[in-house]
């Protein structure tokens, strides 16, 4: 098949107000099987939840505490517990990696890459930390966690990917262990003094996307 790197071909879609999980994984599945058939564009999809938990395919229920009787649902994504809520952007990317390289840790280093460089773009210096997977900042003494990555690929073609937080209410993920990760906190943009940044983050993420896809086939 045709190698592509640019953005040019790959549909990009913001979904207003808050969109049901149910919903959103319903329509994920079945781009992604029009787009091995096919029939439809890749897609980078970005939309915000109501409160909910989803469960990776490692989740621990020892790590569900849930006080707050938010739903949890079955993502069917590599990880653990995550929270999704108001505030927190979520990026679904449907990429073909038949066309773009078959490497699940690349496409994962890459995506996480991808987000970093959108993140330094409104003034926050984020990182990738040895052994554990998403994006992370200094605070204070310690580091905290800005975003979870999560993805499932079927038959080389991506599902599920980022979650950045703005703004979110940050005590909805105390009715979890984040990602299994109990040792370090979690934080936002708002927290780390970056106001209504949901628009500047979008388009530092679309301003960044052809970079991310050379990076897929290994190019600078």
């Amino acid at each position: 098949m045709t190698e592509v790197a640019s953005s040019a071909n790959i549909e990009w879609r913001h979904s207003p107000g808050l969109t049901p999980y149910p919903d959103a994984l319903a329509a994920m599945e079945a781009r992604v099987g029009a787009i091995q058939r096919g029939e439809a564009s890749e897609l980078i999809w970005l939309l915000e939840h109501p409160p909910l938990y989803t469960a990776g395919t490692s989740a621990d229920p020892a790590e569900l505490f849930n006080p707050q009787g938010f739903p949890v649902f079955e993502a069917g994504r590599g990880g653990r517990y995550t929270y999704h809520g108001p505030g927190q952007r979520v990026g679904y990317v449907m990429l073909d990696l038949n066309r773009r390289g078959r490497d699940v840790r690349h496409f994962v280093h890459c995506l996480e890459g991808w987000v970093i460089d959108a993140l330094a773009d409104l003034g926050i210096s984020a990182h990738r930390a040895p052994g554990r997977i998403g994006i992370w900042v200094d605070h204070g003494d310690t580091e905290a966690k800005i975003g979870a990555i999560g993805v499932r690929v079927r038959r080389w073609v991506t599902m599920h990917g980022f979650a950045v937080n703005l703004n979110p209410e940050l005590s909805h993920f105390s009715g979890i262990v984040p990602c299994g990760i109990a040792e370090f906190p979690v934080t936002s943009l708002d927290e780390m003094g970056v106001a209504n940044g949901q628009e500047r983050f979008d388009l530092a993420l679309e301003q960044g996307l052809d970079h991310f896809l050379f990076s897929l086939r290994g190019e600078n």
